[in-house]
């Protein structure tokens, strides 16, 4: 199996804390992966590992082939990120983020302006490339946050939380724009809190308190615990997954009714 990711036991700590613990999992190439858990739940630390920005305290994992801990420039130099923040310039036109980013890219030239005319045409924003962001919708925004995370052609794309505070609309074209980045063989690692979304996900990573307590397709993992949603199925895991973190005993104590 041609694998994108391969995560063996990731640990990542600020001083006592521990943000992620002992996370596994292996995404095959192609396939679409969704990261549900709450805020704090550690997702944004895992994914920044894997982007190579963190250094994991712990653990080992590849991506792309390469190594986290010794190769994380080229892993950057083959992933596009796209952070809920979009990391867009506000008081540059749709046309002047898409030249920065290409510069960040190292693009230059006929290379360049190809990729950029590719992105601009392929996300839909012929009719936006003299806008400036600030004067754009949140879902505009979000399409071009994404045409700068695909300019340079990257094999893995890492979205965090992408659609969160888009109307749903946008939401659902943003979707559609992934699932066809997929089919194009775009290895695709998205974070949410919409249940909706990671129902169309290839697989799922439920992340709780720092661990991954379940992995799998969602219609295996629906079947396996009998349940009819991924909401009643996500509560599942979290009741009955034995955490050592004293903010889970709420769920413990609650019991599943």
């Amino acid at each position: 199996m041609n694998l994108a990711i391969d995560c063996q036991g990731l640990v990542k700590r600020f001083g006592s804390y521990t943000a992620v613990r002992g996370v596994s999992f292996q995404l095959p190439a192609g396939a679409i992966m969704g990261f549900v858990g709450p805020n704090g739940a550690g997702k944004t630390t895992l994914i920044r590992m894997l982007c190579g920005v963190l250094v994991p305290t712990e653990g080992k994992a590849t991506v792309l082939g390469y190594n986290v801990l010794t190769q994380s420039e080229e892993i950057k130099q083959r992933i596009g990120y796209m952070s809920q923040k979009f990391s867009l310039y506000d008081d540059l036109t749709v046309k002047e983020n898409l030249d920065f980013y290409a510069g960040v890219y190292s693009l230059h030239g006929k290379t360049a302006q190809e990729q950029k005319a590719r992105v601009i045409e392929r996300i839909g924003l012929t009719e936006r490339t003299t806008q400036l962001v600030s004067a754009l919708s949140g879902g505009w925004k979000q399409r071009v946050a994404l045409a700068c995370a695909l300019l340079h052609s990257p094999q893995l794309l890492i979205l965090d939380e992408p659609t969160a505070g888009v109307d749903p609309v946008s939401r659902r074209i943003f979707l559609d724009l992934i699932h066809q980045l997929a089919k194009e063989g775009i290895t695709i690692l998205v974070s949410t809190h919409y249940m909706d979304e990671a129902a169309t996900c290839d697989y799922l990573g439920f992340v709780f308190y720092g661990r991954l307590i379940a992995f799998g397709s969602p219609d295996e993992m629906r079947e396996k615990e009998a349940k009819d949603s991924l909401d009643d199925l996500f509560i599942y895991y979290v009741e009955n997954e034995a955490l050592d973190d004293p903010r889970n005993q709420a769920f413990k104590k609650g019991g599943r009714g």
